[in-house]
């Protein structure tokens, strides 16, 4: 799709506006805790602007680009709800206050966006001068899924180096300062612990980009549409947070779900690039069969999670959690 430069400046500056007022309704008045009302709010927000957004697209580019971008939305928001599971990790790790969840989330998902935004470019450049990378991200996306199947990634988080680099080169007070960033201490100025989980939460995020991004790359290779569908599953991904809670223990199949999909989309990758290159047996799989897989799928590992919940309370068992993908 031919998208001007003005168009990703509206699209950009949008985004920005709404993340702003965001962060005004956060930061105004005294911090207090997400409501879960406030938190089934805003997701609707955000999924309605994503729909919005879609049909805009449908009404300018037509049904395949509108179907790429859905397909792509609901990968990406799909993946996005692992992400959550190391998110609780990084918040219990850290002993964020409830009360700064939200802000450290906004703020983390922001940088996570920008690197994401960079991420995304060079990788649509370099599909386009190499195709024999389809290759490789569709064997990528397999080896991710054999993984997470096998529940080769465990529930536990690891500081990377740029959070290993901010902690040694930066002075860091023992606690949080409310919910400042920086505060002087004897004179001094430091770093919070608040500015430290917000680039944990931003470079984690961006590691499960590691299999997130080839994945839509396997169903649009149109770089307008991978970052607006990244854009649009991650500003809904904060208040998913505080609106599932405790229910992310239940989806115990979610990982079977997140496999398949990543399976389906490497399979899909291999095949769309083999036809390209004039394969004759190789099919080329249309966006409404990827939209219709991806959205059943999540359906059906969601419904079948919370159904085994329901029973297992029932029975006086427990619910295992279920696995973390990450990247």
């Amino acid at each position: 799709m031919d998208v001007s430069v003005w168009a990703w400046l509206a699209v950009i500056g949008g985004l920005l506006v709404v993340l702003a007022f965001d962060l005004w309704i956060v930061d105004r008045g005294e911090p207090r805790e997400f409501s879960m009302r406030q938190a089934g709010f805003w997701v609707g927000f955000y999924v309605t602007l994503a729909v919005l957004f879609g049909i805009g697209m449908f009404a300018v580019a037509g049904a395949d680009q509108a179907g790429q971008f859905f397909a792509g939305y609901l990968t990406e928001y799909s993946l996005s709800v692992d992400n959550l599971f190391v998110f609780y990790i990084i918040m219990g790790r850290f002993a964020v206050p409830r009360i700064y969840q939200h802000k450290v989330l906004l703020v983390g998902i922001l940088m996570a966006l920008v690197m994401r935004g960079a991420f995304i470019l060079v990788g649509a450049a370099a599909l386009e001068r190499f195709g024999w990378l389809f290759y490789v991200f569709g064997a990528f996306l397999l080896y991710t899924a054999v993984n997470l199947l096998r529940g080769h990634d465990e529930e536990e988080f690891k500081e990377n180096l740029l959070l290993r680099w901010v902690r040694r080169i930066f002075p860091t007070t023992d606690g949080f300062v409310g919910s400042k960033v920086t505060a002087r201490i004897d004179g001094r100025r430091m770093v919070t612990p608040m500015l430290i989980v917000m680039v944990a939460i931003g470079t984690t995020d961006l590691l499960f980009a590691l299999d997130s991004i080839p994945a839509i790359f396997g169903l649009t290779q149109d770089a307008f549409i991978v970052f607006t569908a990244n854009a649009f599953a991650l500003m809904g991904l904060r208040q998913l947070y505080f609106l599932l809670g405790g229910l992310l223990q239940r989806l115990v199949y979610i990982s079977y779900g997140l496999s398949f999909i990543l399976a389906f989309i490497g399979v899909k990758l291999i095949l769309d690039a083999l036809h390209g290159s004039g394969v004759s047996w190789a099919p080329e799989v249309p966006i409404w069969v990827s939209l219709s897989v991806i959205g059943v799928t999540m359906t059906v590992t969601t419904v079948a999670s919370l159904i085994k919940a329901r029973r297992d309370r029932r029975s006086g068992g427990t619910t295992a959690p279920a696995k973390v993908s990450q990247g």
